[in-house]
């Protein structure tokens, strides 16, 4: 809308500038701030954040009079925990509608929805969204913790994965000709690293490497298929205490925003940090601060003790989005790092699975690995907020490696 309205605006202004006469274009001349991405990625997340103060009671007590409380495991299958958990019980859950409802208005609002790398990346998420919606549905209705079978969510997930990394690799203005060996009109779309080389689609880049590290080639659509459905999934495992979850996208989306923009930018990127460069990446800030917006007025009502749960409905979208993201700046690895207490949680799961498997010994307590620390001792309060400050500091140093020495 914001773009419309600049665009509207500009075509008028350049009217009155050829006629010499001064109408409502030049009175209204502040109209020229729509055009500037900073602008709008910072109005996208004002916006995300008063829609989620504004909506997020009235959306609590539908869900409420829904009679969806999140379903809490039993005694026998958690034991202690069961105890420090138990106040939960009624607390309702598919909060993620108010997260993907206000990410979506906001992006709609501020950005220019049909930008290939907004329009994927809201797909995602909107995709991922609904599979979690289904999810948490089935485990309302039927009063368990289980949901969809593991098996057919990871069909979904996969399904929606291969549709996103497919538009990605064929969409002109993201991968250029022949998934980035020449780019469109001579330098306007398609990557570019260093001194003005294009680079394809299929490269994989780290910011410490001033060439990519590898070239995948068509073999990227199934790596970047696996970052969504790895992502997707290391969200939802970290979204089992209040706010933990939430906390860490807020750090992870700034950060994505940020790098977003800067390789939207051709000095900031290719001649001083020497990252990927798109001309239309810089318009994906946008949506990133739009869900960052949105977190904080989530967390608002889903800090503990919380009022409401993100449920897959949340986690999963999230999880889809930053992925998603991640892959369209062309920092796909960095995103280890940035959202590195997604990447410990999952570990933590596949680690302790992988140990008693093999071993019949566990690693942890209680995986995923927040619940350990819960079972040592620290309070849900602790954990959490500890979490969040290794989040941030991860996000910090993520950034930090972008300028090759």
């Amino acid at each position: 809308m914001l773009p419309a309205i600049y665009d509207f605006w500009l075509q008028a202004f350049d009217a009155e500038k050829a006629s010499g006469h001064q109408g409502w274009a030049h009175t209204f001349s502040f109209l020229n701030l729509f055009q500037y991405i900073t602008f709008r990625a910072a109005s996208a997340g004002l916006l995300a954040f008063i829609l989620s103060l504004l909506i997020g009671p009235r959306v609590i007590r539908r869900l409420i009079s829904l009679k969806v409380g999140q379903p809490i495991r039993t005694a026998a299958e958690v034991h202690k925990l069961a105890e420090l958990h138990g106040g939960k019980i009624g607390t309702p859950t598919m909060g993620g509608v108010l997260i993907l409802g206000t990410v979506l208005v906001s992006t709609i609002v501020c950005a220019r929805p049909l930008n290939p790398f907004v329009a994927v990346c809201a797909f995602t998420m909107a995709a991922c969204g609904l599979l979690g919606l289904c999810d948490d549905y089935k485990k309302v209705k039927e009063k368990k913790s289980d949901g969809i079978s593991s098996r057919t969510k990871l069909v979904w997930q996969v399904v929606i994965a291969l549709i996103a990394a497919a538009f990605i690799c064929f969409k002109p203005e993201i991968s250029g000709f022949g998934a980035g060996e020449a780019r469109i009109a001579a330098g306007e779309a398609g990557f570019t690293l260093g001194s003005n080389n294009p680079i394809g689609i299929g490269a994989v880049c780290f910011p410490l490497s001033k060439i990519p590290l590898v070239d995948l080639g068509w073999m990227v659509i199934p790596f970047f298929a696996l970052i969504i459905v790895a992502c997707s999934n290391a969200v939802n495992l970290t979204d089992g205490l209040d706010g933990l979850a939430t906390g860490c996208t807020i750090s992870s989306a700034l950060a994505y925003a940020l790098l977003a923009y800067l390789a939207g930018h051709y000095f900031m990127s290719v001649e001083y940090l020497v990252i990927p460069h798109n001309l239309y990446i810089g318009e994906l800030s946008v949506f990133l601060m739009a869900l960052a917006g949105a977190a904080f007025g989530f967390l608002w009502f889903n800090c503990h003790p919380a009022k409401v749960f993100m449920g897959d409905t949340g986690s999963l979208a999230i999880g889809g989005a930053l992925a998603t993201a991640a892959i369209c700046t062309k920092q796909e690895l960095l995103l280890v790092i940035i959202g590195g207490i997604f990447v410990m949680e999952a570990m933590s799961v596949i680690l302790q699975v992988g140990s008693f498997k093999l071993r019949r010994k566990r690693i942890f307590r209680m995986s995923p690995i927040h619940h350990h620390f819960e079972l040592l001792g620290w309070h849900e309060s602790q954990v959490i907020v500890r979490f969040w400050i290794l989040s941030i500091m991860l996000a910090l140093f993520g950034l930090a490696i972008l300028k090759i020495v």
